[in-house]
């Protein structure tokens, strides 16, 4: 076993665990009548009610044992001190410098002029000052990214649709099928379009080909390569291959090595989420992050919400042997969370060697999925209620909604609420009989029908409430995740920052590509992959 698993702090959580599971999570409330006060957090809009999982105060104690084992303290300050911790590419990871006041630091400067960029680039936009090849202004920003280019900023837009603009829509393109392109550009105006190509290197592979059949598109409509510089910005670090594409070098936003792509929203990444609210809601946002950096940084763990939530995540998934976590944002506007958090979790977590390179021993990344509330409660939560997976769940609750129906608001939170109530206390054999003898059916079919109505419960659930959805808080959520994430890497032992794996199918597409547009029976592969190539063919 490895040091963490053969420590006492380890052992102690196995063993609280085996007695844990003998306490059904509704009997713990009944013991308990102040469980709820004892197992819930709050700072700054946002609440987290960890209640219902299985936990007491004795696991707690252990749970801050364990912080204090893997050095999460001193790993939060590391972080926050401009460290290089992301140690297999010798880089610091400081998204949060992105999101902090303005300082003399050496991150800080560089920070803050580029924040002062985008306010003067989005007020030219948003006042109309910004105009086209046929001298009109943009009505259309079209976002050309994909990965942390792409999943935050259109997340963000979408969440905040109640503060996005008069007169200027964004859209988010990242699929290199060219229909996801095609479609998105079939009702826009070339001459009132703004493109904003996202990518670190400009050498992206999928954006790079959509950049391309954009600028075709532009080119094709104004016959002018001057047209460019009016019609697409770049945010990347590779302003030489930005050039060599026709975006002038004053078009062009700078990012930086040390922050990572999943981590870029809070940079000129986040651009056209400021081109779609306006600068001044784009800086409540990144507020609302270092509100929540604060928060984590200076938290104790048993009372840090990031922390607390990692811990959590660990518990079930090392000592539970739980392999998902399902993530239930009851908001329509926050629909692409969970696919965000996708890659903030999976792309983060999703490592089997440890910061020394050993193997590890404990469950490192689980599957994140879910989806907006209360749409899964009709697909997919059967299986979360009846089915044989022990599945924890994340909900998440907006509690003041900005819809003129507040009434229908009120059934959307009690929908929410009584999800993670049934999973905590399900319904039983005799309760299940007595409903069916109720309305009146025979003994004999309510043997029959009686155990297919039992729902086990005894599942846990956490819930985030936000008192309102709006930048602020929108920020302060994401960075609570953020931390998370990190946090959890920190007990486990990994690299967060880092994501060899998405390379390798990336270079291999290169060989499988030259063979499909190339004529002629293709062998060269296994017998799988050729086969695939020429049936295409």
């Amino acid at each position: 076993m490895s040091a963490l698993t053969d420590s006492p702090e380890w052992q102690a959580l196995i063993q609280h665990q085996a007695a844990l599971s003998e306490r059904p999570l509704n009997t713990l409330f009944r013991d308990n009548p102040d469980r709820f006060a004892q197992f819930s957090l709050n700072t700054d809009g946002l609440l987290l009610d960890f209640s219902k999982n299985h936990i007491d105060a004795q696991a707690i104690d252990l749970f801050a044992n364990l912080a204090q084992k893997t050095g999460l303290g001193e790993a939060i300050e590391t972080m926050f001190s401009g460290d290089v911790i992301n140690n297999t590419e010798q880089r610091p990871a400081l998204h949060v410098a992105l999101r902090s006041p303005e300082d003399q630091s050496e991150y800080g400067q560089v920070v803050h002029q580029t924040l002062n960029r985008m306010a003067v680039f989005v007020d030219a936009v948003t006042r109309w000052q910004w105009q086209g090849f046929k001298g009109d202004p943009v009505t259309d920003v079209v976002n050309i990214g994909i990965g942390g280019s792409d999943l935050g900023p259109a997340m963000v837009y979408s969440a905040l649709s109640d503060f996005q603009l008069d007169g200027i829509r964004c859209h988010f393109v990242s699929n290199v099928d060219p229909v996801h392109l095609e479609e998105t550009l079939e009702s826009l105006d070339p001459a009132t379009t703004l493109f904003v190509i996202a990518s670190k290197t400009f050498t992206t592979m999928e954006t790079m080909l959509n950049a391309h059949s954009a600028k075709r598109w532009l080119l094709e409509a104004s016959d002018d390569s001057a047209a460019l510089a009016k019609h697409f910005v770049a945010v990347s670090t590779n302003v030489e291959k930005a050039g060599e594409f026709g975006i002038p070098a004053e078009n062009i936003f700078p990012m930086w090595d040390w922050v990572g792509g999943r981590y870029s929203l809070w940079s000129a990444i986040g651009l056209p989420v400021a081109l779609g609210i306006g600068m001044d809601n784009f800086r409540a946002l990144l507020a609302g992050a270092h509100s929540m950096d604060n928060h984590f940084q200076s938290a104790p763990a048993t009372q840090n919400i990031p922390v607390m939530m990692a811990l959590l995540d660990c518990w079930y998934q090392n000592f539970f042997d739980t392999e998902s976590r399902v993530v239930l944002p009851y908001s329509q506007q926050l629909h692409l969370f969970p696919a965000y958090l996708q890659q903030l979790d999976m792309e983060s977590l999703g490592k089997s060697v440890m910061k020394d390179g050993k193997p590890v021993n404990v469950n490192t990344g689980g599957i994140i999925w879910g989806s907006a509330g209360t749409n899964g409660q009709h697909s997919f939560h059967q299986l979360l209620h009846q089915g044989t997976h022990l599945i924890p769940a994340d909900f998440i609750a907006v509690a003041e909604t900005s819809s003129r129906n507040k009434e229908q608001h009120q059934q959307l939170l009690a929908n929410c609420f009584a999800q993670s109530q049934a999973l905590m206390d399900g319904k039983s054999l005799e309760a299940a009989t007595a409903e069916l003898l109720g309305q009146g059916l025979s003994e004999a079919k309510v043997a029959k029908l009686a155990p297919h109505k039992v729902i086990p419960g005894n599942r846990p659930s956490t819930t985030l409430v936000l008192d309102k959805l709006t930048p602020q808080s929108m920020g302060s959520l994401i960075a609570c995740y953020e931390h998370k994430v990190f946090a959890r890497s920190v007990i486990l032992g990994i690299n967060a920052f880092d994501q060899w794996g998405v390379e390798l199918g990336k270079v291999l597409s290169t060989g499988i590509y030259d063979e499909l547009v190339h004529d002629g029976e293709t062998l060269k592969f296994d017998s799988s992959t050729n086969a695939l190539i020429n049936r295409c063919k």
